[in-house]
């Protein structure tokens, strides 16, 4: 089946068809350093890492851009208030690029640790000042904006398709609008595109308009569209960006450029707790370095990825735990797969007791329903059974076959998934059977140079410790060692 993604423009799942065939441009909106990220920050960009990582299994080249907001938005998210990262630097008597230095830092060590693949670009807002000027520039000259005291704001009522993606209408804005707006403003519902600092403000830029800095919404389309195009393929970000960020990148993008400015538009849902939507306002934040203090990375990624990208995950200990036990339940399967490797040889007449070509189309039926891991996390369930089932019965393995099944989960649960490491350690059941084997080879070769040697004492004293641990060595006459364990 065609590759379907649920549309939040649309609303509604479509068929994807890039615009350029063979490659995928895709935007995700980066954090913002101020703090050190939580496992709502992981939820979203583990959700991304598996889709962009699908894609590239497809076959597609994928040109993936991540931002990085250092200039830090506002604190409610709109035109007012203080600049989140001056907050911090003013709390911690830093610089205030000291401090987004430092939590961009975090932020990428937090990704490595949980197997996040580094973007092909990752745009520091502090450093597309000009483009995001050049931008506002474009917007007034065609009079979509208009300056006022050396502040510019983005005039809605000029772009009639404000509220397309998030379906709010502007009426409606205002009237539920607060009676303090912004005198500034024609219309309450205009946001800032550039906003003149005060003396106090620690990070500021010369512009055609004043000594200030940029609005929030205005990075993503500058870096974006500098990247990616003026149009192109995805955008995505958490479902709280539809309003006001992504709706405002919408309307300054398209009413600059006069065209579509993302074709799909993508939002993962969000982190809850007992309940409660997890943020830092409210205080039920886990850091994904508390986080990893307890569980394994990749346990956690199958929890997320045992979630649908747009539903609602509740986070518990209980549901990690169980993530836990069934990683580890996948892992067991894959490393007795590598031990069995060794031991498999070609068999004439074999007949595969499983199509391995129907669980690759299972996993890429549910990964081309939007994406649809907990399905694909099944497909690899379900063969891992069948697969236990093969190991148990049979005494010989066909080489091609136990190397098929083992390239399966390196290419599906390794490299598009991510819940599974390149290299497993043989598990104790593994160990039961071919390295408990070969371990006693060697010890039976040892002893027969004792032997040879006339070391009496000591080649007993091995058959007598091995007997211990229930393992009996069987002299032939021939010469040579069996063994066997003691039943």
């Amino acid at each position: 089946m065609s590759l379907m993604i649920y549309n939040t423009l649309n609303r509604k799942k479509e068929e994807f068809i890039p615009l350029h065939p063979g490659r995928v441009y895709i935007y995700v909106c980066g954090p913002t350093v101020y703090g050190h990220s939580h496992i709502g920050h992981a939820k979203s960009y583990i959700s991304f890492d598996a889709i962009i990582r699908y894609f590239r299994y497809l076959g597609y080249r994928v040109k993936y851009v991540q931002n990085i907001t250092d200039v830090g938005h506002l604190t409610d998210d709109a035109d007012e208030g203080e600049d989140k990262i001056i907050k911090k630097a003013r709390e911690e008597k830093l610089d205030p690029m000291e401090v987004a230095q430092y939590f961009t830092w975090s932020y990428f060590d937090d990704m490595a640790a949980l197997g996040v693949l580094r973007p092909d670009i990752s745009p520091h807002a502090t450093g597309h000042i000009p483009e995001q000027i050049e931008l506002i520039e474009t917007l007034l000259e065609k009079g979509f904006a208009y300056e006022v005291n050396g502040s510019v704001y983005f005039d809605v009522h000029r772009f009639p398709e404000y509220g397309k993606l998030s379906g709010r209408r502007v009426e409606e804005l205002e009237a539920g609008a607060r009676i303090d707006v912004n005198p500034e403003k024609r219309h309450p519902a205009d946001f800032a595109l550039w906003k003149k600092a005060d003396p106090s403000h620690l990070m500021k830029w010369r512009s055609p308009w004043s000594l200030g800095y940029p609005g929030w919404h205005i990075e993503c389309s500058a870096m974006s569209m500098k990247y990616l195009g003026e149009t192109f393929d995805i955008h995505g970000g958490g479902l709280d960006n539809v309003f006001p960020h992504h709706e405002c990148e919408i309307a300054q993008s398209e009413a600059a450029t006069g065209k579509p400015f993302v074709r799909y538009w993508m939002h993962n849902n969000m982190v809850s707790m007992a309940g409660e939507k997890m943020s830092k306002s409210a205080g039920n934040v886990l850091l994904i370095k508390d986080l990893l203090k307890q569980y394994s990375p990749l346990a956690f990624r199958l929890f997320i990825l045992s979630s649908h990208y747009r539903s609602r995950l509740e986070f518990s200990d209980e549901a990690m735990k169980g993530a836990e036990q069934g990683l580890e339940r996948l892992s067991g399967v894959v490393a007795r797969l590598q031990e069995v490797q060794s031991q498999a040889e070609e068999i004439d007449g074999f007949s595969p007791p499983i199509s391995i070509e129907e669980y690759y189309r299972r996993f890429e039926e549910a990964m081309n329903d939007d994406f649809n891991t907990p399905r694909a996390i099944a497909v690899l369930f379900d063969l891992a059974k069948e697969v236990n089932q093969y190991l148990t019965t049979n005494t010989k393995y066909h080489k091609p076959f136990v190397d098929e099944l083992h390239l399966f989960y390196r290419k599906l649960a390794t490299d598009v998934l991510g819940i599974l490491p390149e290299k497993i350690a043989p598990t104790a059941e593994a160990l039961s059977s071919g390295m408990v084997e070969k371990l006693v080879k060697v010890t039976i070769d040892v002893r027969a140079l004792l032997r040879k040697e006339k070391n009496w004492n000591l080649a007993d004293y091995i058959r007598d410790s091995l007997q211990e641990i229930g393992i009996i060595l069987e002299d032939r006459p021939d010469g040579s060692t069996g063994w066997k364990f003691k039943k």
